[in-house]
């Protein structure tokens, strides 16, 4: 006889499930894990609601818009590159035309330009700005249509609003598309002269118009992101200058909306998983990357680790319900694997499982999955992971220096630094 447990739902609406079942008549694990997932799966859709899996299609008709005027279009005789094509494809295209024909095809289709992948940095920055004004100037049309209802009419003001804030002086806008509910991602620092570059990987409810936030700032992808430059200034060894370091608040995929049957499965990880793939093959230079990987972010990384490039050097964890492997071995990738959970994070009571596409795999903090895991002191929370003054923040300051021998492991001993002697060296400028 099996004993039926029930599975309290917690406030945020997250399935809350018992480390240890028991069962009289001692089934098979791989049927006590499936009668597991059954019971997750239920009550989500009872909890959240079916329509959670069934999300809306993206808008995306400027976007595509903006995509067939590009096929159609050439410059100085000669037709574009394919969008899709490999970074090393784009950047060798634009390094064939001259500045005044660089920018003609920003100015022409910004949509475009601002989001490839191997295109020069400082053109997509000048892109996205276009396509910044451009959603502003119709977004405010939209406010004042009266043929939209009146919550579309504040959604209107809102992204406004947010366009405008990301069109202020100094900003770098490294992707931007207004379709659906938006995406985007910025920089801090120079991309193009850093020397160690670390990128943000958000979790649910991620878009444009939560990128940033001015209440629990550290908690939105700007504030992760500032907070994180912030620090690493503060712990760059004496080799790496200050000024040659990069971070990206990457907030261009479409995230689950909420805690819901969505972020159960693992299709917006792979899907944005190829995106990062792309993002990280098409940065300039040759310089160390970081992922520091927040909750279902992490998830994306697990999954996207096997095909990264191999300056992909540390993929670093926070609140994660899964890595979709096993092991950090068994995600396949020459990249160091970091965890870190805070002691109140409510991600704890997540079932540590995958049955078919439900779940993300076992605990990457435990001590069967192999990564190093990290100090999170003073950090508060599901969200807490980049407030400044944490050991979780400065930890991941150190990861992306490369000062791996000031790092603090989650038992206060030093099995998390096993195997470094002193800061990583760091590329030729």
């Amino acid at each position: 006889m099996i004993h039926v447990t029930v599975f309290p739902v917690t406030a945020t609406g997250l399935l809350v499930c018992p480390a240890v079942t028991s069962f009289d008549s001692a089934p098979s694990l791989s049927m006590s894990r499936a009668l597991l997932a059954l019971a997750v799966v239920l009550l989500m859709l009872a909890t959240t609601g079916w329509t959670a899996i069934h999300r809306e299609p993206t808008d995306g008709a400027s976007r595509d818009a903006a995509l067939a005027a590009w096929e159609r279009g050439g410059v100085a005789g000669r037709k574009l590159p394919d969008p899709e094509a490999p970074p090393r494809v784009i950047a060798s295209f634009f390094a064939t035309l001259v500045p005044a024909g660089r920018a003609r095809l920003a100015e022409r289709y910004p949509l475009v330009v601002g989001n490839l992948n191997g295109a020069p940095v400082a053109l997509r920055y000048r892109a996205n700005h276009i396509a910044l004004e451009q959603a502003r100037t119709m977004e405010k049309r939209r406010m004042r249509d009266r043929r939209l209802s009146p919550d579309g009419r504040h959604q209107a003001s809102r992204r406004m609003h947010r366009f405008e804030s990301l069109l202020e002086p100094g900003r770098q806008i490294l992707a931007f598309d207004p379709g659906g509910d938006g995406r985007v991602a910025e920089v801090f620092g120079d991309l193009g002269r850093a020397r160690r570059v670390s990128v943000i990987v958000p979790g649910v409810d991620t878009n444009v118009l939560t990128f940033e936030r001015s209440r629990r700032k550290y908690t939105a992808p700007v504030g992760m992101a500032e907070s994180l430059y912030a620090a690493e200034r503060s712990a760059s060894p004496g080799a790496l200058p200050q000024g040659r370091i990069a971070v990206i608040a990457w907030a261009d995929y479409t995230s689950p909306d909420g805690v819901g049957m969505d972020a159960a499965v693992g299709k917006l990880a792979e899907d944005g998983a190829v995106r990062l793939g792309a993002l990280v093959g098409g940065l300039p230079g040759t310089a160390p990357v970081s992922l520091f990987c927040h909750s279902y972010g992490s998830v994306l990384c697990g999954v996207a680790a096997r095909r990264l490039p191999p300056r992909v050097t540390d993929i670093a964890v926070a609140g994660s319900p899964g890595m979709r492997a096993d092991s950090a071995r068994g995600l396949r990738s020459t990249a160091r694997v970091w965890a870190m959970r805070d002691a109140d994070d409510w991600i704890q009571d997540v079932p540590y499982l995958e049955v078919g596409v439900f779940g993300h795999g076992a605990d990457p903090v435990s001590s069967a999955f192999g990564a190093r895991v990290l100090s999170s002191k003073g950090a508060i929370g599901h969200t807490g992971y980049f407030e400044p003054g944490t050991e979780s923040l400065r930890n991941f300051a150190a990861i992306g220096v490369g000062a791996y021998d000031e790092v603090s492991c989650a038992s206060g001993g030093t099995a998390c630094r096993s195997g470094f002697s002193g800061p990583a060296e760091l590329p030729r400028a």
